[in-house]
């Protein structure tokens, strides 16, 4: 999927480009990743790098001697080993991207609707057999129901429906008595909202320019923004320290105990940082195994879900959309097959679990 994702950045003026405007700069920054690990993740980032190289990335795994050759600015006490990904990694501005899909879908004729999703309305179709039923008590779902800027009430009825809500999804879902109610319903959607902090800091004597994204192995990261010795920088916290959703407030205190204390002590130029700007935003995290749940609903003939991606969703967003269209097209997935994300894994209990991410 990541692949699928650099390459499409790569050809975005072909995929994206609108006659009469500009083509779209999502301002990618190609200096990769920086996964350091100390001694008890060591072999698991090992294990991380030879698939990655198997499935056709591109990275090299470095000893804290050679980490310090490459990156001068780096303290390696307590790394065991570090992977930098050399080549499709990097970061970009996600809003850019944003827009360029918004603006290409209105040149084909997409029309977007300012409002909020408040319910779905039922029918019934006797016709349909599903196993675990009774016969003729199937209902299905073919409209929603949308409040608008103005607060008028409508029904849009649809052939087909994608819960795409980002980290109000599970909320979607149980709209239509996903996780509510009997057999394959009784299931939720396992995604919330979870808050998390960005700091702009500023360093006027920090790594260079072509500093990768660096990830210390407590999960703290770091990596430049533009020019004039800023980088933003975050983690995430433990479980017993998740913040309230109620607000996107940010908590400088976590920066202050949580995160400087990490970055000073990683690179010691950071010693002497000062916290320019900060904000907050809302992850949609899958609770059952942090990774993304992609394809039809079991249960809806004509529902499907795209969602859950805890922090990786814009990265992802291209072969997601990607696979939903064939699903819907197609019948299946045919550029990539994302059967392993599948909602069917909440049923079979069969979780997608992978280490050292951030």
């Amino acid at each position: 999927m990541s692949l699928f994702g650099a390459e499409f950045l790569r050809n975005i003026n072909q995929h994206l480009s609108v006659e009469g405007h500009d083509p779209p700069d999502v301002q990618f920054t190609p200096c990769g990743y920086l996964f350091l690990a100390s001694e008890k993740g060591a072999q698991q980032l090992e294990e991380n790098a030879k698939l990655q190289k198997k499935l056709g990335a591109k990275n090299e795994l470095l000893t804290p001697v050679k980490l310090k050759q490459k990156f001068p600015w780096i303290n390696t006490d307590g790394i065991a080993l570090g992977c930098h990904g050399l080549e499709n990694e990097g970061w970009f501005d996600p809003w850019s991207l944003l827009y360029a899909f918004k603006r290409k879908a209105l040149s084909l004729g997409v029309e977007y609707i300012d409002g909020e999703a408040i319910g779905f309305e039922f029918k019934k179709m006797p016709d349909l057999l599903m196993d675990g039923m009774e016969p003729g008590s199937y209902e299905g779902v073919d409209k929603v129901l949308v409040r608008t800027e103005s607060g008028e009430i409508r029904s849009v009825k649809f052939g087909i429906v994608i819960i795409a809500a980002g980290p109000y999804s599970a909320k979607v879902a149980r709209m239509a008595r996903i996780g509510t109610g009997d057999g394959m319903l009784s299931i939720p959607l396992p995604v919330e909202p979870r808050k998390r902090y960005v700091f702009c800091i500023n360093c006027k004597n920090g790594p260079g320019l072509n500093t990768p994204l660096t990830i210390d192995p407590s999960g703290t990261y770091f990596r430049r923004e533009g020019l004039a010795g800023n980088y933003i920088c975050g983690r995430s916290p433990l479980p017993e320290e998740e913040p309230s959703v109620d607000n996107l407030d940010v908590d400088h205190d976590f920066f202050d105990k949580n995160i400087w204390p990490v970055l000073a002590s990683r690179v010691p130029a950071f010693e002497a940082v000062k916290v320019k700007n900060a904000w907050g935003g809302y992850y949609e995290y899958n609770t059952y195994d942090e990774n993304g749940i992609v394809g039809p609903h079991p249960y809806y003939i004509n529902m499907y879900i795209a969602t859950g991606f805890s922090g990786h969703g814009i990265q992802h967003a291209p072969a997601v959309g990607r696979g939903v269209m064939e699903m819907i097209l197609d019948g299946g997935f045919e550029t990539i097959d994302l059967t392993r994300m599948s909602f069917d894994r909440l049923i079979m209990d069969r979780p997608l679990i992978e280490e050292n991410i951030v």
